[in-house]
């Protein structure tokens, strides 16, 4: 507990030196407002890639996994020396259907985790337009099912999501592949699969995801469209696609059900592991630049308490002449130390808040965005708080231990 007298002495240092204590304040602010900004900035960015790169990526996903070695006709069962002969050998058709996908889906969507499930038949096909032909992928879903996991709707350039409903000749096709194809609203594209089955399906909406896998290769049916496509049953399906409330558990999650499920469960972050790399480097970037802003104030508060220490060597003589002990001279630029950084984390907090929310504010036109990303987290506001008491307090404590420790007859006969 600091001693009322202790705490007078502490504010008349820093009321008799106003210039002093303001710059020291500001290098408190300073430091604390850009980490909040720095932070906040790094946090929408990572949000805004997520939620670009999720737009079509699903946190878990279901599918049959095609055997690596389809050329092991017949396995080993024993060790001898004998020859055996395969006669007109034949490699079987393996299925790439999910099989009882009905149960599968149910048992995911009873999961507490989980938000959102749906189905998808992918077949790799060619689109052709007249003479252009494009290899690529056509999607087979439930619309609803779909939106609610992707929100894909709100990716719509032309068109609306929900006519997937009821058009069974419908499709929405990625923008960069229109225009590869040359093909815009109400016109038709003509679907060529690998068993030769052509058919064709009219344009009915546009969408545009920013993911180039999408954009510029993929088209989306209604499921039961692709199912007679492929001439299969109507519980055919290629992939479930899986999302949780909280996307960095997936990995929890696909070891949690890959016993229960005889097909693969993928994480995301088993194919995608460069999105989770880039938010872990551009976090460390944050953090790091951040932290260092924070040391420079500390210096800067270090420096300041130095030249109060010297300013004042006589008036400490006179303090320990009077009684006053090392703790008690510890603790009075102790105590001017953390009101500055008290001030100037308060105040840094509040412009820091004001810079972000500027910069949230200002246009820019990319992809889907319309304003510069940020994300205010309270963690980001505590942190850089606590961060900034902490720097202050070891930048005031080493003068204040060196005003302690000096003798007050060798200065008064100096």
């Amino acid at each position: 507990m600091v001693s009322p007298t202790n705490l007078k002495i502490s504010l008349s240092y820093i009321t008799s030196r106003m210039r002093q204590t303001l710059v020291a304040v500001l290098s408190v602010t300073f430091g604390i407002s850009m980490y909040i900004f720095m932070n906040s900035f790094m946090d929408g960015v990572n949000d805004t890639q997520s939620d670009m790169a999720f737009s079509t990526l699903a946190h878990v996903r279901v599918y049959n996994d095609v055997p690596e070695d389809k050329s092991n006709l017949m396995a080993k069962t024993h060790q001898s020396d004998e020859v055996v002969h395969i006669r007109n050998p034949r490699v079987i058709r393996y299925t790439e259907n999910i099989k009882n996908s009905a149960g599968i889906i149910d048992m995911l969507s009873k999961d507490d985790e989980v938000t959102g499930v749906a189905p998808q038949l992918n077949t790799n096909v060619f689109f052709r337009n007249g003479s252009t032909k494009i290899n690529g992928q056509l999607s087979g879903v439930e619309p609803n099912k779909e939106d609610q996991l992707f929100e894909i709707s709100k990716y719509m350039v032309e068109g609306t999501w929900e006519q997937l409903n009821s058009r069974s000749d419908g499709m929405i096709i990625g923008s960069g592949l229109a225009t590869r194809l040359g093909v815009s609203m109400n016109d038709h594209v003509n679907i060529l699969t690998a068993d030769n089955v052509s058919r064709s399906y009219k344009v009915i909406g546009m969408v545009t995801t920013t993911i180039s896998g999408v954009d510029n290769a993929k088209a989306f049916i209604n499921i039961n469209s692709a199912r007679q496509l492929n001439s299969k049953n109507k519980s055919y399906v290629s992939d479930i696609q899986v999302n949780l409330k909280d996307f960095t558990k997936a990995p929890e999650v696909a070891a949690k059900y890959q016993p229960k499920i005889p097909f693969t469960v993928e994480a995301w972050q088993i194919s995608n592991g460069q999105l989770e790399a880039g938010d872990t480097l551009r976090n460390i970037l944050a953090i790091a630049v951040s932290l260092t802003i924070l040391l420079v104030a500390g210096f800067g508060i270090y420096n300041i308490m130095n030249m109060t220490v010297n300013e004042k060597i006589r008036e400490i003589a006179i303090l320990k002449a009077m009684g006053f002990d090392a703790k008690d001279i510890t603790e009075i630029f102790l105590v001017q130390s953390i009101i500055t950084g008290l001030l100037g984390g308060l105040i840094g907090l509040i412009f820091g808040y004001v810079i972000s929310a500027i910069v949230n504010m200002i246009p820019f036109q990319i992809a889907n965005l319309e304003t510069l990303p940020i994300s205010f987290s309270s963690i980001d506001f505590v942190m850089a708080f606590v961060f900034g008491i902490i720097t202050t307090i070891l930048a005031g404590f080493f003068p204040a231990r060196k005003a302690s420790k000096l003798d007050p007859v060798e200065i008064i006969r100096s």
